[in-house]
């Protein structure tokens, strides 16, 4: 079977299109793969679980036997990591049904609370 001259070319310029577009789809219009998407929604909620979270860590903090020697304990602290740390001990980064304290809540705890006021 003879094919047209013109074929051969038409067909390396649709294989040569069809990789531009899917260059530019994953480069510049923001295409992602399934693993990629998954992990983006994972990120996304365990960050809105914290933000929701962080609040009532704080509120915790603040109604602790022992608050204001707390709070100032928690001031002369000079590292962001050893004020996660105070946070996680304290008990006050874990989550209710929880077992352990989560990093992620006793850092964005720790954060609300360096903004607090003695």
């Amino acid at each position: 079977m003879k094919l047209p001259p013109q074929t051969v070319p038409a067909l390396w310029g649709a294989a040569g299109g069809a990789a531009l577009v899917v260059l530019l789809g994953f480069t510049w219009f923001g295409w992602v793969t399934g693993g990629t998407a998954q992990n983006m929604a994972k990120e996304r909620s365990e960050a809105a679980v914290v933000a929701a979270l962080t609040p009532i860590c704080v509120a915790r903090f603040k109604e602790s036997a022992d608050a204001a020697k707390n709070l100032e304990t928690f001031k002369k602290i000079e590292y962001a990591w050893d004020k996660t740390v105070f946070v996680e001990k304290g008990g006050w980064a874990t989550p209710p049904g929880a077992d352990k304290p989560s990093t992620a809540l006793a850092h964005s705890c720790a954060e609300a609370l360096g903004k607090q006021k003695l």
